[in-house]
């Protein structure tokens, strides 16, 4: 009797309405750079569309995962874009004043534009510290 009860009551409430949340347009691989022409409207439960991103937040991040079409994008979906990878052949550049010297190595870990990350300089095959400052490049400082 208790459990017919329930069940009415739990028939009688009333459901929360579906909302409008930004929601993938498509599939993404772990490590795409996401754009706002990438994202589209759909309405999900609210469950589902607590902490979702808008495209303008999304925008620009790099994915830590594989996200399938329709889902919203968290914050713990996304990651600043790694400007060095791991494995990755990098240039080692040191620069003092006007002089900039540089050689070729391999990063040791994924950085991100600022980012402290260690390489294997490949003409002395000594691992040095040094920042990601672009794309494929890493800034020793000087001694």
């Amino acid at each position: 009797m208790l459990t017919a009860a329930l069940l009415m009551l739990t028939a009688a409430a009333p459901q929360p309405a579906n909302a409008p949340v930004p929601v993938l347009a498509r599939a993404v691989e772990r490590g795409d750079v996401l754009s706002s022409a990438d994202f589209e409207t759909a309405r999900v439960a609210p469950a589902v569309a607590r902490g979702a991103l808008s495209p303008a937040e999304a925008a620009g991040q790099e994915t830590t995962r594989r996200l399938s079409a329709g889902s919203p994008v968290r914050a713990n979906d996304v990651a600043p874009p790694r400007m060095v990878r791991r494995g990755e052949t990098v240039t080692i550049a040191l620069i003092s004043g006007a002089l900039r010297i540089t050689s070729p190595g391999r990063a040791l870990a994924d950085a991100g534009r600022g980012d402290p990350v260690r390489v294997l300089n490949l003409a002395t095959n000594r691992t040095l510290e040094g920042v990601a400052t672009s794309s494929g490049e890493v800034q020793i400082a000087a001694p």
